[in-house]
């Protein structure tokens, strides 16, 4: 029989972990310059992030960790892509905040 309440835990905490792993490959990823090794990289950090995900907030053994850094290597890639191009880099939201023009109550 299936755990649905692990499941459904495993697959909220790699939703979790695999916003972290895309930041952190996003950031890294230069270090390479092929992808076939970038996506070996990006299954090992996976992984790696999951078990210590697993580890540090939930109360789940850390075996299952694997488990969550699979869900998250494999969810990654659709979380990628359903964030691309709608996050605006922090220079362009400080640009943002650098125009705003304050109106004293007086003049309203």
């Amino acid at each position: 029989m299936i755990n649905i309440d692990l499941l459904q835990e495993l697959l909220i905490v790699s939703t979790v972990a695999s916003v972290v792993t895309v930041a952190f490959i996003q950031k890294t990823k230069s270090l390479f310059k092929k992808s076939k090794v970038v996506s070996v990289y990006s299954f090992l950090v996976n992984i790696v992030f999951g078990v210590l995900f697993t580890i540090t907030f939930t109360e789940i053994k850390p075996l299952f960790g694997l488990w969550v850094g699979l869900f998250s290597y494999l969810e990654a890639d659709t979380l990628y892509k359903s964030l691309e191009g709608k996050l605006s880099p922090l220079k362009d939201l400080n640009k943002d905040k650098e125009e705003v023009i304050e109106i004293p109550r007086s003049d309203i």
